[in-house]
């Protein structure tokens, strides 16, 4: 007997990867490999490659390079840890645009919404339940 489908080897669409590393560990390099590559397996896509853009401009090689790839036919998209990889906001934004432009998906691995990378966290500059108005209350003796 077969097996199901869901128990093949299955190519999941064709994606490559975009790290903007500039004056990165290699530590940290490969954690953000490792971080692109899990949310490939867990999304059933297939990571063919991951270009690295080393230095600030604005058509680098590696944005150049990712821009040739998306004209192959099958490519379904580009993954990157978060938006910030693309570059700065302004040429983030353009970039984003090329990318869509190609008809390929932009998918991030950490999606990051307006505002709230500025927030404070909880426990700094006060305590989650001193906010909350529950200050310190005086503990009464146990009944016997």
């Amino acid at each position: 007997m077969e097996p199901l489908t869901e128990h093949r080897r299955v190519s999941g669409p064709v994606v490559y990867g975009f790290l903007r590393l500039v004056n990165v560990s290699t530590a940290r390099e490969a954690a953000l490999k490792r971080s692109l590559a899990e949310y490939c397996r867990q999304h059933e896509l297939s990571l063919s490659g991951v270009f690295t853009e080393r230095v600030i401009k604005v058509n680098s090689a590696a944005f150049t390079g990712l821009m040739d790839t998306l004209d192959v036919p099958g490519t379904y998209g580009v993954v990157l840890p978060s938006a910030s990889h693309l570059g700065p906001r302004a040429i983030a934004a353009a970039r984003g645009k090329r990318i869509t432009a190609t008809g390929a998906r932009l998918l991030l691995v950490r999606k990051e919404l307006p505002g709230l990378a500025r927030r404070r966290c909880p426990g700094h500059g006060g305590s989650q339940a001193r906010r909350r108005g529950h200050g310190s209350a005086p503990v009464l003796e146990a009944e016997s």
